[in-house]
């Protein structure tokens, strides 16, 4: 998502199919997109840096969220959801989407009548299974019950929860790998962003409560206890932030966005963490510790995911 929208302006293209080059080199062999990102710039960036390496990477991609006349629009009708299919399969330059997620749950139709259409799309032979994304357990048993979910992409990483209230737990049962988007909480689990000057005109963290005012000043303080975490680990803040996701369940699956080639590099690195180190995470990262929603209020009506009942909000 990172080298073609929500974060600022792209990096160069040239830069962006480069970073994909070597994300393939050293061994990344899932790469995720969707329609969403940059409007189709990113499927078409992907489709014209890898088309020629399409056998040696699991290729995600998403419909249900695109752009319309400029502007974010959540559509899940099953006419929609097959269009966008056409569109996105031109664009990266193949015949088949291994794993294509509904984006978000468009409420006003069934998530049965879009999981519907997907399946549909599944016994066309043009995707091979089927994700969901930003959905409850409860929303993921249905769909499953028409199709089996392949996975659900969710929001993932010590100070983003959410999932523990049923997801990782109803996607283990079902045999549905849990996808982390967001495992370095949009950077900052990094130690990229210190004040909110530094976020671009654009970058969808601007418009995001934890990155703001008070809320911002609360959350560099754990941020600050997690990089002593991670100096006593002998590994950087982000690389640990990824061994506390990938420890969550041997279904989940962490997905790191960057624009770095040196950030790529370190992210690929493994590091070893001792359950001691990983339950004090858990304990510095309670839901109630964190400042603020993951979202602004228009967009947590958008998604499915559960909330924390004592917080009262999505955290």
């Amino acid at each position: 998502m990172s080298l073609s929208h929500a974060y600022g302006t792209p990096p160069p293209r040239d830069h962006a199919a480069r970073l994909l080059g070597r994300a393939l080199d050293l061994g990344n062999d899932l790469l995720d997109t969707a329609a969403l990102y940059g409007f189709g710039a990113n499927e078409e960036l992907i489709g014209e840096a890898l088309g020629h390496r399409r056998r040696e990477f699991t290729l995600a991609s998403k419909c249900g969220m695109q752009g319309v006349d400029g502007k974010r629009v959540i559509d899940g009708r099953p006419e929609t959801l097959r269009r966008t299919l056409e569109d996105s399969l031109r664009r990266l330059r193949t015949d088949v989407i291994d794993l294509y997620y509904l984006h978000r749950w468009d409420k006003k139709v069934p998530i049965e009548e879009s999981v519907g259409a997907l399946a549909d799309m599944v016994r066309e032979g043009k995707v091979r299974a089927i994700g969901l994304s930003e959905v409850s357990a409860a929303t993921l048993r249905r769909a499953h019950a028409v199709h089996p979910i392949a996975a659900v992409q969710n929001e993932y990483s010590p100070w983003s929860r959410n999932v523990e209230l049923g997801v990782l737990d109803a996607s283990q049962e079902l045999g549905t790998a849990l996808v982390a988007f967001s495992p370095l909480a949009r950077g900052f689990l990094a130690g990229a962003i210190r004040s909110a000057d530094q976020l671009a005109e654009g970058d969808i963290r601007r418009g995001m409560p934890r990155f703001q005012g008070d809320n911002l000043a609360a959350n560099l303080t754990l941020l600050g206890k997690f990089e002593a975490l991670a100096a006593e680990a002998g590994c950087t803040p982000a690389q640990l932030s990824l061994a506390w996701v990938l420890a969550r369940g041997d279904h989940v699956v962490a997905i790191p966005g960057t624009t770095s080639l040196d950030h790529l590099e370190q992210n690929k690195r493994a590091v070893t963490v001792d359950a001691g180190l990983l339950a004090r995470i858990d304990a510095l990262f309670t839901p109630e510790a964190v400042a603020g929603p993951r979202y602004p209020a228009a967009t947590e009506a958008e998604i499915d995911t559960e909330t924390w009942p004592s917080a009262g909000e999505d955290r």
